[in-house]
């Protein structure tokens, strides 16, 4: 029992010192020392240098398994910073104060061109210095989207009758060459397409990946069935500054399950590591930070393996 006591009484105490920056030994002026007591601790499975990323999430809605944007936050919160990204997140659009050092937004929430002018203009200032775009499914959706086209490349005026609802939707990659496109497939996900889109009229659209429109109720009425329509594409336009604007859209996710698929995670990945401007495979191919000096390696479990 004294031993457990001694163990308790000094547990915090060693808990507070491997949480402190560790100095350099060749550490020598006091601005040295200064500097790597200034610096964030070390943490256990987080890279503190690497990409910034906001995920901007939402209260869900839909059914069971559907628009499960709390569940995305929560899951790609953890995914990300297991491949070496620094996220932060919320359900609500960010401020300009919370977009300043991020590299990319990514976007699941519906209709998230419904912005006020505060946000509007945080997202402007956000794009103008080259800040880069994720979209998933309905993020695209919102009043104006020639507006919203702007940011994303296309967008969807929201209360169209503009969906299949619960469908097959079978990729043809078009740009299998893409570096976002590595290991993708014609792959079938049962979820649902969207096909009246308008398109930015600046800027580079490059189409990744098309579909050919399920022949459902709704789609029919619209005209639209075995129709072919973009799924995936990249877009790019000028900023303020000296790199473009990137903005990277995948239009399914209606059902939350699909998110899981180990080509579309991969798919994810990648396009936020292109949307930052970072090297395509950085997030794919993280392997585990690297701990501060004179704090010692510790060998981490290996990915548990995802399903295709």
């Amino acid at each position: 029992m004294a031993r457990l006591r001694t163990f308790a009484r000094t547990l915090p105490v060693a808990l507070a010192l491997l949480a402190t920056p560790a100095i350099p030994q060749n550490a020598r002026s006091d601005a040295e020392i200064a500097a790597a007591l200034l610096r964030p601790p070390s943490i256990p499975g987080q890279n503190l240098d690497g990409m910034r990323v906001y995920l901007r999430a939402g209260l869900k809605t839909h059914f069971h398994g559907q628009h499960d944007y709390p569940q995305f936050l929560a899951d790609w919160s953890k995914i990300l910073t297991d491949h070496g990204a620094v996220v932060d997140g919320s359900l609500h659009a960010p401020s300009a104060a919370e977009l300043e050092n991020v590299d990319v937004l990514v976007i699941y929430k519906g209709d998230a061109g419904y912005i006020t002018p505060e946000e509007k203009a945080a997202l402007d200032a956000f794009v103008k210095r080259g800040g880069g775009i994720v979209s998933i499914h309905d993020a695209l959706c919102g009043p104006d989207p020639a507006e919203f086209a702007r940011y994303l490349g296309a967008a969807k005026k929201h209360g169209e009758i503009n969906f299949t609802l619960d469908a097959p939707v079978a990729y043809d990659i078009v740009a299998p060459l893409h570096p976002i496109m590595q290991g993708m497939t014609g792959i079938v996900l049962y979820d649902e397409a969207f096909y009246k889109l308008t398109w930015s009229g600046e800027g580079r659209v490059e189409v990744l990946a098309n579909a050919v429109i399920a022949d459902t109720p709704v789609a029919r009425q619209a005209g639209f069935a075995g129709q072919t329509v973009p799924q995936i594409w990249t877009y790019e336009r000028a900023s303020g500054s000296d790199r473009p604007a990137r903005a990277f859209a995948w239009m399914q996710g209606h059902n939350y399950e699909n998110l899981k698929n180990y080509q579309i995670e991969n798919m994810l990945l990648r396009a936020i590591a292109w949307a930052g401007h970072r090297p395509v495979n950085e997030l794919v191919d993280y392997e585990g930070a690297s701990p501060a000096p004179g704090v010692p390696v510790q060998a981490a479990p290996a990915r548990a393996p995802r399903r295709d």
